[in-house]
């Protein structure tokens, strides 16, 4: 294994794709304990990276604002390029993240590309963990195509590109790791303690999700809510701001929808506060989403519903967890917006019940609810359980 002395991990993608990329921090830190190494993420999100333990430096692009236009994003190589890295990992292939590692400068450039700037890198990886698209007609215009889920987790893969293109033997998967600071978890400590009373055991939920397609349907998570009030659990509604309308909605529906133990931080909390206030609760009811993936670092257990999404490449990483996965024959297929009419609309999650999950919830709330705030974490246990719902249930 060749030594490298200056690093840079590239991962510019969403929450729970830059969550899923801090194993490889790890296991950098663990082979080369001597060299700087430095995480490029986006700046929306640094709350998620900036305190990691593993990196010497958070390096921040706006690359929906300042650093969006072209003049901008040239400058910001040439930033890149005057830091001097030896080893650049690229670990998410679109343009932008290839572009930078291929301008980068580095000797050694790795990990995924888009073709054009493969021709910088020393060695381009394929990515098992997302969907292949096989099929199309020229410029991606003909469907219909055969939809091919990935067949690895996303973390798996991350660490196949240190094995297979660095030569590294020595992997220390730590799971999904994200540190908040004293600021944010005493901001999150005076939010909880103002809104639930002492010894409430809370369950999160995360109801929103990036593609319709990742929803579980708002009935169904109103009827999980009512019977958690009805045994007198908190619900802790998080998401995003863009989450509001579906948790109203959502909330409008329930028969307990005036409890006071109902309480919604939906588009109210910073990403290190979510992970402070996520950490305080005895389980997390959630979408396949980015909340999910701090959940999981924070190692609340979690149940999960998958009706689109692919179950290897994302899966949360824990085995305390349980993935509920679709019945229907079409699951998954990486759709963002369902084309089915009628009653076989979002099937997927349709016939994913209220029943079952609760089964679940139950389970795993007996299990873990007195150790809410201290979970346990078992280093190497990350393949979570994968249940498939039935129609029948």
């Amino acid at each position: 294994m060749r030594n490298y002395n200056n690093i840079l991990v590239i991962n510019l993608m969403h929450i729970g794709d830059l969550m899923l990329a801090t194993p490889v921090l790890r296991t950098l830190r663990a082979n080369y304990p001597n060299s700087r190494i430095t995480l490029l993420a986006d700046k929306k999100l640094a709350d998620l990276v900036v305190h990691n333990k593993w990196i010497n430096e958070c390096l921040l692009i706006d690359k929906k604002g300042a650093d969006n236009a072209l003049p901008a994003f040239i400058k910001f190589i040439k930033k890149i390029r005057q830091k001097n890295y030896d080893l650049v990992i690229n670990l998410h292939r679109n343009e932008r993240a290839s572009a930078l590692a291929a301008f980068s400068g580095a000797q050694t450039i790795v990990g995924y590309s888009k073709p054009i700037f493969s021709l910088w890198f020393t060695k381009v990886m394929n990515n098992p963990s997302v969907a292949h698209h096989i099929g199309w007609g020229p410029f991606h215009l003909f469907p219909p195509y055969k939809y091919v889920p990935g067949w690895e987790h996303q973390v798996h893969a991350h660490l196949n590109v240190l094995k297979e293109a660095l030569d590294i033997e020595q992997i220390d998967d730590g799971g999904l790791e994200m540190w908040v600071d004293e600021k944010d978890t005493a901001s999150a400590d005076k939010i909880w303690q103002d809104s639930f009373p002492n010894d409430t055991k809370v369950v999160a939920f995360n109801i929103g999700a990036s593609w319709i397609t990742k929803r579980w349907i708002d009935s169904y998570f109103a009827q999980c809510a009512d019977q958690l009030l009805d045994k007198g659990y908190g619900v802790a509604f998080f998401g995003g701001p863009m989450d509001t309308e579906i948790v109203n909605k959502c909330i409008s529906q329930m028969k307990n929808k005036d409890s006071e133990l109902i309480k919604v931080f939906t588009g109210k909390l910073s990403l290190a506060e979510l992970a402070a206030m996520l950490r305080k609760c005895a389980l997390m009811l959630t979408t396949d989403s980015g909340p999910m993936h701090v959940g999981v670092s924070q190692s609340v257990p979690v149940v999960t519903m998958f009706g689109a999404s692919p179950v290897p490449g994302f899966y949360p990483y824990d085995a305390k967890d349980v993935l509920i996965k679709s019945p229907e024959p079409c699951h998954p297929c990486g759709i963002h917006q369902c084309p089915h009419e009628g009653n076989r609309n979002l099937a997927c999650m349709k016939n994913i019940t209220a029943e079952t999950v609760m089964k679940y919830v139950w389970e795993l709330l007996e299990k873990y609810e007195n150790q809410a705030g201290n979970m346990p974490r078992e280093y190497g246990a990350y393949k979570c359980r994968v249940v498939e719902a039935t129609k029948a249930e």
